[in-house]
Protein backbone atom coordinates (compact mmCIF):
# COMPACT_ATOMS: atom_id res chain seq x y z
CA UNK A 1 0.00 0.00 0.00
CA UNK A 2 1.32 3.42 -0.97
CA UNK A 3 -0.41 5.56 1.69
CA UNK A 4 0.83 6.41 5.17
CA UNK A 5 -1.06 3.45 6.66
CA UNK A 6 1.15 1.04 4.74
CA UNK A 7 0.50 -2.57 5.70
CA UNK A 8 -2.05 -1.39 8.27
CA UNK A 9 -4.42 -0.18 5.54
CA UNK A 10 -6.36 -3.44 5.30
CA UNK A 11 -6.66 -3.66 9.11
CA UNK A 12 -8.08 -0.14 9.27
CA UNK A 13 -10.42 -0.96 6.39
CA UNK A 14 -11.62 -4.11 8.19
CA UNK A 15 -12.19 -2.16 11.41
CA UNK A 16 -14.07 0.51 9.45
CA UNK A 17 -16.37 -2.09 7.89
CA UNK A 18 -16.97 -3.79 11.26
CA UNK A 19 -17.82 -0.51 12.95
CA UNK A 20 -20.10 0.57 10.08
CA UNK A 21 -21.97 -2.75 10.27
CA UNK A 22 -22.43 -2.25 14.02
CA UNK A 23 -23.62 1.33 13.56
CA UNK A 24 -26.03 0.36 10.78
CA UNK A 25 -27.43 -2.48 12.89
CA UNK A 26 -28.33 0.07 15.54
CA UNK A 27 -29.72 2.57 13.03
CA UNK A 28 -31.94 -0.15 11.60
CA UNK A 29 -33.02 -1.64 14.94
CA UNK A 30 -33.70 1.46 17.06
CA UNK A 31 -36.62 2.74 14.94
CA UNK A 32 -38.11 -0.78 15.09
CA UNK A 33 -38.01 -0.59 18.88
CA UNK A 34 -39.72 2.82 18.59
CA UNK A 35 -42.50 1.17 16.55
CA UNK A 36 -43.23 -1.22 19.41
CA UNK A 37 -42.69 1.41 22.10
CA UNK A 38 -45.24 3.73 20.45
CA UNK A 39 -47.86 0.98 20.82
CA UNK A 40 -47.66 0.58 24.61
CA UNK A 41 -49.16 2.83 27.29
CA UNK A 42 -46.92 5.51 28.80
CA UNK A 43 -45.60 4.44 32.18
CA UNK A 44 -46.34 0.76 31.62
CA UNK A 45 -43.81 -1.91 32.52
CA UNK A 46 -43.23 -2.64 28.83
CA UNK A 47 -42.62 1.05 28.16
CA UNK A 48 -39.93 1.08 30.83
CA UNK A 49 -38.29 -2.01 29.30
CA UNK A 50 -38.25 -0.33 25.88
CA UNK A 51 -36.64 2.75 27.43
CA UNK A 52 -33.77 0.65 28.78
CA UNK A 53 -33.35 -1.16 25.45
CA UNK A 54 -33.30 2.11 23.51
CA UNK A 55 -30.87 3.82 25.85
CA UNK A 56 -28.42 0.91 25.94
CA UNK A 57 -28.53 0.40 22.17
CA UNK A 58 -27.92 4.09 21.53
CA UNK A 59 -25.25 4.72 24.17
CA UNK A 60 -23.29 1.48 24.13
CA UNK A 61 -23.55 0.30 20.52
CA UNK A 62 -24.68 2.99 18.10
CA UNK A 63 -22.70 5.99 19.31
CA UNK A 64 -19.37 4.18 19.88
CA UNK A 65 -19.77 2.40 16.52
CA UNK A 66 -20.46 5.72 14.82
CA UNK A 67 -17.35 7.26 16.41
CA UNK A 68 -15.23 4.27 15.36
CA UNK A 69 -16.66 4.45 11.82
CA UNK A 70 -15.62 8.08 11.61
CA UNK A 71 -12.17 7.48 13.06
CA UNK A 72 -11.31 4.60 10.75
CA UNK A 73 -13.06 6.25 7.80
CA UNK A 74 -11.05 9.45 8.18
CA UNK A 75 -7.82 7.45 8.26
CA UNK A 76 -8.83 5.64 5.06
CA UNK A 77 -9.87 8.85 3.30
CA UNK A 78 -6.59 10.54 4.14
CA UNK A 79 -4.55 7.47 3.20
CA UNK A 80 -6.00 7.12 -0.29
CA UNK A 81 -6.80 10.83 -0.72
CA UNK A 82 -10.43 9.98 -1.48
CA UNK A 83 -11.42 13.58 -0.76
CA UNK A 84 -10.15 14.37 -4.27
CA UNK A 85 -12.71 12.03 -5.88
CA UNK A 86 -16.27 12.80 -6.97
CA UNK A 87 -17.68 9.55 -5.61
CA UNK A 88 -16.42 10.50 -2.14
CA UNK A 89 -18.27 13.82 -2.19
CA UNK A 90 -21.50 11.97 -2.96
CA UNK A 91 -20.82 9.40 -0.26
CA UNK A 92 -20.04 12.16 2.22
CA UNK A 93 -23.36 13.88 1.44
CA UNK A 94 -25.26 10.66 2.18
CA UNK A 95 -23.14 10.13 5.30
CA UNK A 96 -24.13 13.63 6.43
CA UNK A 97 -27.80 12.60 6.09
CA UNK A 98 -27.08 9.38 8.00
CA UNK A 99 -25.57 11.46 10.80
CA UNK A 100 -28.74 13.55 10.76
CA UNK A 101 -30.78 10.39 11.17
CA UNK A 102 -28.59 9.37 14.10
CA UNK A 103 -29.29 12.77 15.66
CA UNK A 104 -33.03 12.48 14.98
CA UNK A 105 -33.01 9.03 16.58
CA UNK A 106 -31.44 10.57 19.67
CA UNK A 107 -34.18 13.20 19.78
CA UNK A 108 -36.92 10.59 19.40
CA UNK A 109 -35.34 8.44 22.09
CA UNK A 110 -35.21 11.39 24.48
CA UNK A 111 -38.92 12.03 23.86
CA UNK A 112 -39.69 8.41 24.78
CA UNK A 113 -37.42 8.65 27.83
CA UNK A 114 -39.40 11.70 29.03
CA UNK A 115 -42.77 10.05 28.19
CA UNK A 116 -43.36 12.80 25.61
CA UNK A 117 -43.40 10.90 22.33
CA UNK A 118 -45.96 12.38 19.92
CA UNK A 119 -45.19 10.28 16.86
CA UNK A 120 -47.12 7.22 15.72
CA UNK A 121 -45.88 3.72 15.06
CA UNK A 122 -46.51 4.40 11.35
CA UNK A 123 -44.08 7.33 11.48
CA UNK A 124 -41.38 5.10 12.92
CA UNK A 125 -42.11 2.35 10.37
CA UNK A 126 -41.50 4.86 7.59
CA UNK A 127 -38.47 6.39 9.33
CA UNK A 128 -37.00 2.90 9.58
CA UNK A 129 -36.54 2.88 5.78
CA UNK A 130 -34.32 5.98 5.71
CA UNK A 131 -31.05 4.38 6.91
CA UNK A 132 -31.56 1.46 4.52
CA UNK A 133 -31.95 3.82 1.57
CA UNK A 134 -28.89 5.85 2.59
CA UNK A 135 -26.84 2.69 3.16
CA UNK A 136 -27.65 1.48 -0.37
CA UNK A 137 -26.57 4.80 -1.86
CA UNK A 138 -23.35 4.88 0.18
CA UNK A 139 -22.39 1.33 -0.83
CA UNK A 140 -23.07 2.09 -4.50
CA UNK A 141 -20.94 5.23 -4.37
CA UNK A 142 -18.06 3.45 -2.63
CA UNK A 143 -18.07 0.29 -4.77
CA UNK A 144 -19.27 1.49 -8.19
CA UNK A 145 -17.78 5.00 -7.95
CA UNK A 146 -20.29 6.46 -10.45
CA UNK A 147 -18.27 9.66 -10.81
Amino acid sequence: MAGFLGEGYLWIKALHIISVISWMAGLLYLPRIFVYHAQVPVGSERSEVFKVMERKLFRFIMTPAMAASWLFGILLVLDIEAYREGWFHGKFLFLFFLMGFHGASSKWMKAFQADKNTKSQKFYRLANEIPTFLMILIVIFVIVKPF
